[in-house]
């Protein structure tokens, strides 16, 4: 039987390497007593995990915070999120900016 084998994809390495992120963070929590553990943080202080309940609160100040970082973690799971908040201020500032140097001047 002649099996046709696909070679593995970028988009395969990032969905390997975020599931063992998130094995890691899993452990991490595990390893803390128990009133210790948050169910949320950052594995190696650089990829942010949250295994919390989703809140509307924390959706909204994910998604939706324009004083927020650019790349917050998830609201849920391993990884970042894109703060629309943010973009849609850097896009207004953007927007302002291009309309006050495309005005002719009084001259």
């Amino acid at each position: 039987m002649d099996s046709e084998r696909r070679m593995p994809s970028v988009k395969d390495f990032w969905r390997l390497a975020f599931a063992i992120i998130g094995v890691v963070a899993i452990v991490q929590e595990l390893r803390k007593p128990p009133d210790e553990r948050t169910w949320h943080g950052k594995v190696a202080d650089l990829v942010p995990y949250d295994f919390r309940m989703p809140t509307i609160g924390r959706v909204r100040s994910t998604y939706w915070n324009p004083e927020g970082p650019i790349l917050p973690g998830k609201v849920f799971g391993v990884g970042w999120a894109v703060n629309f908040g943010v973009l849609t201020r850097m896009l207004g500032k953007w927007r302002a900016r291009e309309d006050s140097n495309a005005q002719p001047s009084d001259s």
